[in-house]
């Protein structure tokens, strides 16, 4: 298995990009990662567009909205075990700009999971989901980062 994050436009701030990549890092000792970002426009029918380009056709694809699930760090770690025990090749995980998504990007998805009730900006978003990936395999291996 192997995680592909897309988002819309790069990480600007050099303390979110630092904390991103350093989560980045860790998290590709347990599963190969890598981000693919979609050029900002500013348009959500064209970001949305560029999105779906990005998008492998068999991945398994999750996008964060705030409506979509709210799970706890050992739920979404279960969720990691599923996908693997599923044999699922790869999973994306697409973060949308500032006006979210198209429906197509949404009609896609397969599934949805939000971080939390609270609104984050989109930077700091990046960094949560991917230490919560990292919290995710830390717990599987019963590592004492979690703890």
């Amino acid at each position: 298995m192997r995680f592909r994050f897309i988002w819309v436009g790069k990480t600007r701030d050099k303390n979110w990009k630092a904390l991103q990549d350093d989560y980045l890092k860790r998290l590709s000792r347990f599963v190969p990662s890598e981000v693919a970002e979609a050029r900002d426009a500013n348009q959500i029918e064209i970001e949305s567009k560029r999105i779906l380009e990005l998008l492998n056709p068999k991945t398994f694809a999750i996008i964060l909205d705030v409506g979509g699930g709210v799970v706890s760090s050992h739920e979404l770690a279960a969720k990691v075990e599923n996908w693997q025990n599923r044999g699922l090749k790869e999973v994306s995980f697409i973060i949308g700009g500032a006006d979210g998504v198209a429906s197509a990007v949404a009609q896609r998805a397969d599934d949805r999971l939000s971080l939390s009730f609270l609104t984050f900006p989109h930077e700091m978003a990046r960094v949560i989901l991917l230490e919560q990936l990292y919290r995710a395999f830390t717990i599987l291996r019963g590592f004492p980062y979690q703890k």
